[in-house]
């Protein structure tokens, strides 16, 4: 693992665990702390899943027409936010299983880390759901007596 900065992420999260841009503290529920960083996959504020504090980190979010944009963070260019991530777009047409090997694909070359690669898949997955059109609830059918007595009606 390539770390440039000479701070290490460990001591990035201690400090910047109880207070940050990201991080949404609720009352209700237990006190549950979530995350808004768009390299977290899961939002949940965790030192696992939040892509400030790790070198290397993958983000999903919505791409127009139904896209996914797959997002990772560079190792190089700390202090440039703009040249910090790399973007990889998916079209709306694509099929979800391209999608996901390709997603997988993507990060197991690059050596992006293993164990967030089921949590890109699942994200994908539920971005890739949520385009599909709805369908129109079918009207229910009248059974047994019901339907007896709506056809002696007619």
């Amino acid at each position: 693992m390539e770390n440039h900065s000479n701070v290490s992420a460990d001591l990035i999260w201690e400090v910047a665990r109880s207070q940050n841009a990201y991080l949404v503290k609720r009352r209700s529920g237990g006190g549950a702390q979530f995350s808004r960083d768009p390299l977290n996959l899961v939002n949940k504020h965790s030192r696992k899943y939040d892509g400030f504090v790790n070198d290397k980190a993958v983000g999903i979010h919505p791409a127009e027409k139904g896209g996914i944009t797959l997002i990772t963070k560079k190792t190089k260019h700390h202090n440039r936010p703009a040249a910090n991530k790399n973007e990889v777009t998916f079209a709306g047409n694509t099929s979800g299983p391209k999608v996901y090997k390709a997603i997988v694909n993507y990060t197991a070359k690059q050596g992006y880390r293993a164990d967030l690669r089921q949590e890109a898949v699942a994200r994908a997955s539920a971005l890739i759901q949520s385009n599909r059109p709805k369908k129109d609830i079918p009207e229910k059918k009248l059974r047994g007596s019901k339907a007896y007595k709506a056809a002696d009606k007619e």
